[in-house]
């Protein structure tokens, strides 16, 4: 690198490698973004722990950390939930609930 870019650099930080007990967290985290944003709708969306487990799995890379999460939420839960949505399946001022079956390759959505 060339010496300008180097002078530029104040301190080094050294970042260790997420295992899988971090990464439930950061799940729930963001799955706490997804609840919120549908409360314009009146809507509560609540995750049981096959959820949080089955979403901590597809969004886990030990090359990339927590990266691929967000993603994972987008797949499994924001695009399904929209269709669902837009299908009319859950009307304003509903309970959702979302957990995985055993085996299966995506989430269930029911209303509570």
């Amino acid at each position: 690198f060339r010496p300008e870019f180097l002078n530029r650099i104040d301190e080094i930080v050294m970042f260790s490698r997420l295992d899988r007990s971090f990464i439930s967290g950061i799940v729930r985290n963001q799955l706490e973004r997804v609840s919120h944003r549908l409360e314009d709708r009146r809507i509560k969306i609540v995750f049981d722990d096959k959820a949080v487990e089955f979403l901590s799995e597809k969004g886990y890379d030990p090359a990339f950390g927590a990266r691929p999460v967000k993603r994972a939420i987008q797949m499994y839960v924001e695009n399904a939930l929209a269709k669902e949505l837009l299908e009319g399946r859950f009307p304003d001022d509903s309970t959702i609930k979302v957990t995985a079956v055993a085996g299966a390759e995506n989430l269930e959505f029911a209303a509570e």
